[in-house]
């Protein structure tokens, strides 16, 4: 029987010993350097490990024990009973050469999430994918984030995440093509989730999707694309989750759309804590209003249900409610009138409206949905079918049920019987939190604030104001402001801000993003990179150029030593160890050509201009020279160059861009009258270089399902924007 063991051998100069494998074997050894050194005050002689979780730490342990692994099965489980000291020592030269040269990033990969913490995270709304691979590129303290699911509706979406992080990164991500607002979306990604516990959703839910509750009758595909959102954080409870958003969300509507987030956010609740504000209820019930309180105590208990039981939940409490009105109608009116009165017809029909609001719901999503395909806007169709839409919302139905009450004569004694099934019906409609301000209305002080103590405990997720952030102030070469909207589980640390990691006068410029792109012309794309010659082509000003490049962190801190300018690490990539690429960027056209193996493995993807004609390039030269589109417009007019196109944005090369909002062709290059490319756009959001945007860049903008490479990139959020996020979250989750 063979012993195996590790030693140190002398210390170089260097104070590293290096550790050598030692097999011991009928009173013979052989002995192989591992070509692994380590400080001797790091090693464990007893255990031969080395000392410590660092990731170095973790990578000599992992290759230690390969190493023993492969040598336990040379000699124990070998078909060859008898080896010669050469044969042993040249197998296991071999393992080892074989593991320095390919399993030193693939191996260690694999297993290094045995030594560090991974945290689940899912994107929602992802788009071609920002927030994951900012996600990817954060790690702390050994901790790090593990992709489960990405949804979008958009096909070309679904391709570039199928091929970043499925074919190229190795990946088991899973990807959901689904709209959120379908009846069956929970489900689906639950199905996805495979039964994990998710840490983090992130994702932001198109602006255009926040109304106060139907008060705003447009009905379009975006409207209460938040609230499902909300639905799945109701369901996932994750430790975190953020939402990210245009500025201009927290003055709409003069702010009432922020206070209704915020609301909705504290209207998420632990279901754990439900018994105890059931409780309180019926502890501070009153006999006289009994009914009101039980309606409380039904919309409460609504929170417990899961999503598939929600609906009977929902008709329980309209039967609840019509049942209260049953037994009071004989008492407003008599046997003829209840049978045939239009205001009590009108009541008891409500009621079956409001118990058929599943079957409502749907209808209401595939009008929508219809009303979109046909592009139903500014007509003289669009009318019909918001007035129609706003009928059957159940705000609307209970509208017309408490008009309806209003107009009977309904006797002095039963007024307030009506006025609390009225209250009761708003309960049904209302978020937690509106539900529980009317149960603070008919509670006195002391009440109130036992109250107050209960819902701390109840509120599953802690959050006080958005925050507005700059992504300059992150490594991106563009003032792209975003609010933020973090949710802390109330088990978790509370995140408030995302502080900079570059400062003003540090902040990456255009130039320095996109200097070594610039050897492309009109009508052009570039499959490999070529040499730029800043000397050469800036002449008199290229000392001034020069001094734009500076050596960064890779999250874009300038280093005096080391480091690399925000193009080197756009072209290296910045993704952590564990996601560095398992092949070579490729680029497919469609999901048919990635399944038959069309696949373009070129060094430079992405990299392709226009074709504009003459004139256009000869008024983008115009508007160049000038450095504005309106001080240009003088001399376009006398030019004859005039054109109607709302804006062009020159791109000035030692400042940052503005918000990239629109398609590249309304972008003028800083040194040559073009449009950008997509890889000049993506290098402006911050993606690396070996993130390749799959599918046609050629789509109709109006197929929403299959929105161009322009469309995804500028609608992306910026990756380095996304790893500050994520690595605060990893420090506090």
């Amino acid at each position: 029987m063979a012993t195996i063991n590790f030693y140190l051998d002398k210390t170089d100069k260097k104070g590293f010993a290096p550790i050598h494998l030692r097999i011991n074997c009928n009173g013979r050894q052989v002995k192989v350097s591992t070509g692994q050194k380590i400080e001797p005050e790091k090693f464990d002689k007893s255990e031969q490990k080395a000392i410590g979780t660092s990731t170095e730490s973790n990578e000599i342990n992992h290759y230690l024990d390969f190493l023993r692994e492969r040598t336990d099965e040379l000699l124990h489980y070998s078909n060859k009973k008898t080896f010669i000291q050469d044969d042993v020592k040249r197998i296991l030269n071999e393992h080892i050469e074989n593991y320095k040269e390919n399993n030193n990033v693939n191996i260690v990969k694999e297993q290094v999430s045995l030594y560090g913490k991974p945290f689940t995270f899912v994107d929602l709304f992802a788009g071609a994918g920002g927030f994951s691979e900012g996600f990817l590129q954060a790690e702390h303290n050994n901790k790090f984030f593990d992709f489960v699911v990405a949804n979008d509706i958009n096909e070309n979406c679904e391709l570039t995440h199928v091929v970043r992080y499925n074919h190229q990164l190795g990946l088991d991500a899973e990807f959901l093509k689904q709209d959120i607002t379908e009846p069956d979306f929970l489900d689906n990604l639950l199905e996805k989730i495979d039964g994990k516990k998710i840490d983090v959703v992130c994702g932001g839910p198109p602006c255009q999707s926040f109304s106060l509750a139907g008060k705003r009758k447009k009905f379009d595909k975006k409207d209460d694309l938040f609230s499902h959102y909300l639905e799945v954080i109701k369901v996932l409870q994750p430790k975190y989750f953020v939402m990210e958003n245009v500025k201009g969300i927290l003055t709409k509507e003069k702010g009432k759309i922020k206070e209704l987030i915020i609301k909705e956010i504290n209207s998420i609740v632990d279901i754990k804590e439900i018994p105890s504000l059931t409780s309180f209820i019926k502890k501070v019930r009153v006999e006289s209003n009994s009914f009101l309180f039980d309606s409380i105590i039904k919309r409460v208990e609504l929170e417990k249900l899961l999503e598939k039981d929600k609906e009977r939940g929902k008709a329980d409490f309209i039967n609840f409610v019509e049942n209260r009105f049953r037994k009071l109608t004989p008492k407003i009116a008599d046997y003829k009138t209840s049978k045939t009165d239009e205001n009590i017809n009108t009541i008891r029909h409500g009621f079956n409206l409001l118990a058929r609001a599943k079957e409502w719901e749907k209808l209401k999503r595939d009008i929508i949905k219809e009303k979109d395909f046909c592009n139903i806007d500014s007509d003289n169709f669009v009318n019909t079918f918001t007035d129609f839409l706003t009928e059957i919302s159940s705000e609307n139905v209970i509208s017309k049920i408490e008009n309806a009450i209003k107009i009977l004569k309904v006797p002095t004694t039963y007024k307030k019987d009506c006025d609390d099934i009225i209250t009761a019906l708003k309960i049904y409609t209302t978020s937690f939190d509106e539900s529980i301000e009317i149960l603070k209305s008919h509670c006195n002080k002391s009440q109130k604030k036992e109250l107050e103590t209960i819902l701390e405990s109840i509120r599953l997720y802690k959050i006080e104001n958005p925050f507005v952030a700059n992504a300059s102030n992150y490594g991106v070469p563009q003032n792209r402001e975003r609010v933020l909207f973090i949710g802390c589980r109330k088990d978790q640390k509370y995140i408030s801000e995302i502080p900079a990691t570059v400062s003003k006068e540090d902040k990456v410029t255009i130039f320095e993003a996109l200097y070594d792109l610039d050897f492309i012309g009109n009508n052009q794309e570039a499959h490999r990179y070529e040499l730029i010659d800043i000397s050469t082509q800036y002449n008199g000003t290229a000392k001034k150029m020069s001094k734009l490049l500076k050596k960064r962190r890779i999250d874009g801190k300038p280093i005096s030593k080391g480091g690399k300018s925000f193009a080197e690490w756009s072209r290296k990539g910045r993704l952590i160890e564990r996601f560095k690429p398992q092949t070579k960027p490729f680029y497919v056209r469609n999901t048919e050509a990635l399944e038959n193996g069309e696949k373009y493995f070129d060094i430079l993807n992405n990299h392709k201009t226009s074709n504009q004609n003459e004139t256009v390039i000869e008024r983008l030269g115009v508007i160049l020279k000038n450095g504005d589109y309106k001080k240009a417009q003088p001399e376009l007019e006398k030019l004859g160059l005039s054109t109607n196109k709302r804006n062009y944005n020159v791109l000035k090369p030692d400042e940052q861009s503005s918000t990239i909002m629109t398609i590249a062709d309304d972008y003028i290059h800083y040194n040559s009258p073009r449009s950008l490319t997509v890889r000049e756009m993506a290098r402006l959001q911050s993606f690396d270089d070996s993130f390749v945007f799959q599918g046609s860049n050629d789509i109709g903008r109006l197929k929403s399902e299959k929105l161009s490479l322009n469309d995804i990139v500028i609608n992306a959020t910026p990756p380095l924007f996304a790893k500050a996020i994520a690595e605060k979250i990893l420090k506090n989750i």
